[in-house]
């Protein structure tokens, strides 16, 4: 009788066309395909797109600063990146679930060389996000009002967050064999994220993926401060790193991949010091001198007799601003009618984007404060500043004003507008037409009672040429300090007011 041997089944060797990377790249396809089709990716990017939509046209109009357009593109790939830490989690974690492992021991992929395609998928989602990225931003850059310049490193920070969060469920699917684990790393980051967030002047802020700031104030692309650069090497390194961590845990243990991963340990590392530096000496001198003496850092041009000095990169508004001033001289009275004014342009910039500060009313005759923002309401904000410099001859003057004075500047502001009701309505604080209100402006707010509010409503209802020339005619009486709203109404042939007239004390 023979006895029949069996030898221990060596694993097969298959020789594929291209070797095992095409083996791996094909499997990539695969896991991209399904990754891209997972319906909460889908959903992420479906709300991506609304979100992105919607905010296009409620920022300040359609003059963007692309200082302020390129961090625009970063919060909402973190609901992307999200989705994506999920189903690359699940993908990684199917043959587990299924009870299929064992049949990946005859295929010509390891489990490191899986884990590589799984990474590879995570890569294409953060490609897309950046054609996404790069296409909001592009359309923010192509409109025929936008200034300043925006930053690669901000832009960067959206795809690679995306990378990122996509890694992070890779190593965890290799180091914790539970789907449960990704959604409850979901709700700790998002703790996290909230917690850290509020700290604007920490500089561990920073070890998040997306770093807000506490101000919509624009400042001067050099005046921004923000270590973009330094961010977006500290995310690319630490995305590395996951990536390389979790071949390493799938079983590859080359000298290769283990160089690799010390080297995005330094990258991270350098990008995380230097971004946690701070403001330099050098930075903080050149906003005290943006905000203080802003005359040392502008350059000044003529529009008919008028001068218009403004930041470098606002040069482009100037035109804008002189036809506020044209068309809010073209109702005044008097010598208000052919006054020139100066237009500086001011900003508070000490603080950086960690908070807003105001700016004080300047005491100078027939100087006119425009701020770093323009489009929607900053600009019947302008325009009655223009106004109040034409009334009461500077800025300090025209703040402290409270009588029927108020019904001038506010014709003069508004009177001019397509729609003066509406511009009415945005110039205020409480988007009121009725009653009183606040009334804003680059520096301190106006003050309307409730009848200047009546007045100047009787007056919108009228024909312009017909109010113009009546304002015209008694300029001098309507600019006079101390007239009631009464009398202004009588004036300008309204009937006089019911509403009370009382200024806030």
């Amino acid at each position: 009788m023979t006895a029949v041997v069996d030898k221990p089944v060596r694993p097969a060797v298959r020789s594929e066309p291209g070797g095992p990377w095409a083996a791996v790249f094909a499997l990539a396809l695969f896991e991209t395909r399904r990754l891209l089709t997972r319906l909460p990716v889908i959903i992420a990017f479906v709300g991506y797109a609304g979100w992105t939509v919607w905010r296009s046209g409620k920022a300040w109009g359609d003059f963007p600063a692309l200082q302020d357009a390129d961090r625009d593109t970063q919060a909402a790939p973190m609901l992307i990146g999200l989705a994506v830490l999920l189903c690359v989690n699940h993908a990684a974690l199917r043959s587990r679930r299924h009870g299929t492992e064992h049949h990946f021991g005859v295929l010509v992929l390891p489990p490191w060389r899986r884990t590589v395609a799984h990474a590879l998928s995570a890569v294409t989602a953060a490609l897309f996000v950046a054609g996404c990225v790069a296409a909001q931003f592009g359309r923010e850059a192509l409109r025929p009002g936008a200034i300043g310049r925006g930053s690669v490193g901000e832009l960067l920070v959206g795809p690679l967050t995306v990378l990122l969060f996509g890694l992070v469920g890779l190593l965890l699917a290799g180091l914790v064999r539970s789907v449960l684990a990704a959604p409850l790393l979901v709700v700790v980051f998002l703790f996290l994220f909230l917690f850290f967030s509020g700290m604007s002047a920490d500089g561990s802020r920073w070890l998040l993926p997306v770093v807000a700031e506490g101000t919509s104030n624009t400042l001067p692309s050099d005046l921004m401060g923000r270590p973009a650069a330094w961010h977006a090497l500290y995310l690319a390194g630490l995305a590395l790193f996951l990536g390389l961590l979790a071949v390493l845990v799938a079983g590859n243990r080359k000298p290769l991949v283990l160089a690799g991963v010390a080297g995005a340990v330094a990258m991270t590392l350098v990008g995380g010091v230097a971004q946690a530096g701070g403001d330099s000496p050098e930075l903080i001198r050149a906003r005290e001198r943006a905000t203080l003496d802003p005359e040392r850092v502008q350059s000044c041009v003529r529009r008919d007799g008028s001068t218009y000095c403004a930041f470098p990169e606002w040069g482009p508004r100037v035109d804008d601003w002189a036809g506020v001033v044209d068309r809010v001289r073209s109702l005044a009275g008097g010598s208000a009618h052919r006054q020139d004014v100066v237009v500086r342009q001011r900003v508070e910039a000490r603080y950086g984007l960690s908070g807003d500060g105001a700016l004080m009313p300047l005491e100078r005759p027939h100087e006119v404060t425009v701020g770093t923002q323009w489009g929607g309401n900053r600009v019947p904000e302008f325009s009655a500043a223009v106004a109040g410099v034409l009334v009461a001859g500077n800025e300090k003057a025209s703040t402290s004003m409270c009588d029927g004075r108020m019904v001038t500047v506010m014709w003069l502001t508004v009177g001019w507008e397509s729609d003066p009701l509406a511009a009415l309505r945005r110039v205020r604080l409480n988007d009121t037409v009725t009653g009183s209100d606040l009334v804003l402006q680059p520096t301190d707010g106006l003050y309307m009672t409730d009848a200047q509010t009546e007045v100047l409503r009787e007056l919108l209802r009228r024909p312009r040429s017909e109010v113009t020339a009546r304002v015209k005619a008694h300029w001098a009486e309507l600019t006079a300090p101390k007239v009631t709203a009464a009398r202004a109404a009588g004036l300008l042939g309204v009937e006089a007011p019911e509403g009370d007239d009382k200024c806030l004390d």
